[in-house]
């Protein structure tokens, strides 16, 4: 957003520099990103002075040259002159050495000190284009000034020079979209006066041109006002408006749009000019369209409608999309001979869905987004009838229309001084706080020793509750004058040791990355198809999206699924087949109580394991393949494997589910077809959904390395006969709480199911892997480590222990 210094001068008197006045607004909020200097001519006639040429004679060495004397005002330099008109007693203007011109065609360059055919010249009498106040070359320009000699030039052809602030806006800051708004902060911090534009003088010139106007929902547009102007002369603006507008980047169109741009900028509130010969049936109605009616906007596009839009219409058509884009059908133009000019105050949330579904952005949008003031239709409306009628020469032909059935009334909010002085961390004196909250037009009544209660006006949209009345006094007090204790201190809700989930998540990324995994970023907007198709999600839990920018994107996802396999999707398409992928991401769910959020990674395997060549074949990947990655990141959180279950249920035709008590924290396997059909993938995919939340609660920190033991590593091998049911993770859980901290690894390396084992049978053969990290193993130890094993895998397995 930016911000003329010279038009905030008219609000508010201010003797500090630019610089000064953008480090003030900074500290209190208003982030000024940079500063401009905005000049109405290139240079601003920077080093143009007005001179008088005391003596002229011809050049001794050139026909077509003249040697002149110039009075500068602080000098009589020689310049050596090519105009034919140059004359002894002008007034003419000079630029003087070091100057640098901006001509009207042609590269800008400096005056520099200079022989000219052996002459010196210390300057240079300039013509109009030379100085880029026209075309004309004909020779210098002859001035009718009584200034006196050394005169900036800039102050006779009444250059304007401002300084734009370039203020980062934050979403809250609605009130501050304007030059008043700014005003408003700089008058508490500098304890100044606001001096508004008086519209005292608006009354109608007559009542012959009413238009009755017609609001089909209040909430809506809780105000609705307008007046008509005819008699106008369509024309370019005065100069003053037009580097208005400029400065501050945009435009100039026409005296009428440009001034509702002006006040827009000025008074933050959006101003429409409908041409009033185009209004037909002579009455506005402010409402919705159904869906799909076409709509041709100002930049003669046709937008079909969502129905969500508001619109502005007459009798037959839509003129308007209210607070967003004027129609091409209504806008004013050359041939206008009078206007109907609107002011209101629109829905932000109406005005935002309008606004995303057709994408258009506008300065007007901006604001109703955020919400604007709505005690200022009318006063935005005076103020720009009046310049109306001053720069266009029209005639105000109707009362104003001002339509607020329901006025938007103050907010009240309590406030304790012990919360003051709780929150910025020192007392500040009582009749400070109440100075900065008149000086920010907060009323304070209801006072007490406690206390008070805090009157705020609705343009403040942002300031609702009692910390919000703290964060303004706090801003304007100054957040330089806490000061910070010796010891410093903070309340907090952290566990200890705290845990930086982002470096663990980064660490995790590398680790996945080096075994081959691509890591994808997908939208956490999802099609509601996928929830009501998938089998094992419940749609009602989705939460839906108000503003939908489409049927595609019209819920928050629920799973990483239907995401992921998009991207598999896509890649599969392109004959990329062997893929490995993971994501972190949020998952969003409905429920009774409210909304939830939950932190998730998630897997995918398809194709083949590796790269077929001439020394191996490939093979697909298995479920193994994906266990393994998943062991390997418990692992290296150093979190053990957690109880595992092995379930048959959508959306998998096979999977584990990790347990940690009664909690889920994993689920890996094979995906069903009917789910990868969703996403049209034929081949298959195994997938795994991890918890991260929990796992960035339980790590200890992520394993970078460990210290060799210097006691050797003893294997000891079993072959156990179990049931067909028993799952390795159950024997490893046995193994590990029965072998203790001398237990340091388990490995299958044959599995056995025929006819050589009864039915329903299958041997395991295991290797066990015992270490000491203080002592070396002795074989007394180690037999009775594995007679504990083999006890323990008979009693709660039923294991036959094969020898």
């Amino acid at each position: 957003m930016k911000i003329s210094i010279n038009r905030l001068k008219d609000y508010i008197f201010i003797d500090k520099s630019p610089e000064e006045v953008a480090d003030l607004l900074t500290q209190a909020g208003l982030e000024v990103e940079g500063i401009e200097m905005y000049d109405s001519l290139p240079g601003g006639l920077e080093g143009i002075v007005i001179g008088e040429v005391l003596s002229c004679e011809a050049h001794p060495n050139a026909d077509r040259l003249s040697k002149t004397t110039v009075d500068i005002g602080t000098d009589i330099v020689p310049i050596i002159c090519g105009a034919p008109n140059v004359a002894e007693g002008q007034k003419v203007a000079v630029a003087t050495v070091g100057a640098k011109l901006y001509p009207t065609s042609g590269e800008s360059f400096e005056i520099k000190k200079a022989k000219i055919r052996g002459e010196v010249s210390e300057g240079m009498i300039c013509a109009e284009d030379e100085l880029g106040l026209g075309e004309s070359h004909d020779g210098i320009m002859v001035l009718n000034t009584k200034l006196p000699n050394g005169t900036p030039a800039s102050k006779y052809f009444k250059v304007i020079r401002d300084h734009i602030l370039e203020i980062g806006l934050t979403p809250n800051r609605a009130d501050a979209a304007s030059h008043l708004g700014v005003a408003r902060d700089l008058k508490a911090l500098l304890q100044k006066e606001i001096c508004l534009p008086e519209v005292d003088g608006f009354k109608p010139d007559n009542t012959e041109k009413p238009v009755e106007v017609i609001v089909a929902n209040g909430l809506d547009c809780p105000r609705y006002a307008g007046v008509t102007i005819t008699g106008l002369k369509i024309a370019p603006s005065p100069e003053w408006l037009q580097h208005f507008l400029k400065g501050i980047g945009l435009e100039p169109i026409n005296n009428v749009v440009d001034i509702t741009n002006y006040v827009l900028h000025d008074l933050g509130q959006p101003l429409h000019a409908f041409d009033l010969d185009k209004i037909k049936g002579n009455w506005i109605v402010v409402k919705r369209l159904t869906k799909d009616t076409p709509f041709v906007t100002l930049d003669d596009k046709e937008r079909k409608l969502s129905g969500e839009e508001l619109m502005i219409c007459d009798e037959v058509d839509g003129l308007c999309m209210a607070g967003i884009f004027g129609g091409k059908g209504s806008g004013v133009s050359s041939e206008t001979k009078g206007i109907f000019l609107e002011s209101a105050c629109f829905s932000p949330d109406i005005i935002r869905k309008g606004s995303q579904f057709h994408g258009l952005k506008t300065d007007a949008s901006f604001r109703f987004e955020r919400g604007t003031d709505p005690n200022m239709p009318v006063y935005a409306l005076k103020r720009a009838a009046l310049m109306i009628k001053e720069l266009a020469g029209g005639v105000i032909s109707s009362d104003i229309i001002d339509i607020y059935p329901e006025p938007i009334l103050d907010c009240n909010i309590p406030v304790l001084y012990k919360h003051i002085d709780r929150l910025i961390g020192k007392k500040i004196d009582r009749k400070e706080i109440k100075s900065i909250l008149k000086n920010l037009e907060i009323k304070v009544s209801e006072e007490t020793e406690e206390g008070f209660v805090a009157i705020v006006k609705p343009y403040r949209v942002d300031v609702t509750r009692e910390a919000d009345i703290i964060e303004e006094i706090l801003r304007i007090y100054g957040f330089e004058q806490v000061p910070l204790t010796e010891h410093y201190h903070a309340d907090y809700l952290a566990e200890h040791p705290e845990k930086d989930l982002n470096k663990l998540q980064y660490r995790l990324t590398e680790i996945l990355s080096g075994i081959g995994f691509h890591e994808i970023i997908t939208n956490s907007l999802t099609k509601p198809a996928y929830a009501e198709k998938s089998g094992f999600l419940d749609p009602k839990n989705s939460v839906k999206i108000l503003n939908q920018l489409s049927e595609d994107l019209g819920v928050m996802r629920q799973t990483l699924l239907f995401s992921g396999m998009e991207v598999l999707a896509h890649n599969i398409n392109r004959r990329q087949k062997d893929l490995r992928f993971f994501e972190f991401g949020t998952c969003y769910f409905k429920t009774s109580k409210g909304y939830r959020e939950e932190k998730h990674v998630s897997l995918f395997l398809t194709g083949n394991q590796g790269v077929e060549s001439w020394r191996s074949s490939t093979q697909e990947v298995t479920f193994s393949d994906l266990y393994a990655v998943v062991e390997l990141l418990l692992e290296k959180l150093n979190i053990r494997m957690p109880e595992v279950e092995v379930i048959h249920e959508r959306p998998f035709e096979y999977a584990l589910r990790l347990m940690a008590g009664e909690r889920e924290v994993g689920i890996l396997g094979l995906l069903d077809r009917k789910t990868a059909q969703l996403n049209e993938v034929k081949q298959q995919v195994f997938f795994a959904k991890l918890d991260w939340d929990y796992l960035g609660k339980k790590a200890t920190g992520v394993k970078k390395y460990e210290e060799i033991s210097k006691f050797p590593e003893v294997r000891r091998d079993l072959s156990l006969v179990i049931d067909q049911g028993i799952s390795f993770d159950q024997i490893r859980g046995i193994a590990y709480k029965a072998g203790g901290k001398l237990l340091q690894k388990i490995q299958v390396f044959d599995v056995y199911q025929g006819d050589k084992i009864d039915e329903g049978k299958k041997a395991y053969a295991l290797s066990f892997y015992l270490q000491d990290q203080e002592n070396t193993l002795t074989d007394k130890v180690i037999d009775k480590t594995m007679a504990k094993l083999m006890q323990e895998f008979e009693k709660e397995i039923d294991a036959y222990i094969r020898k």
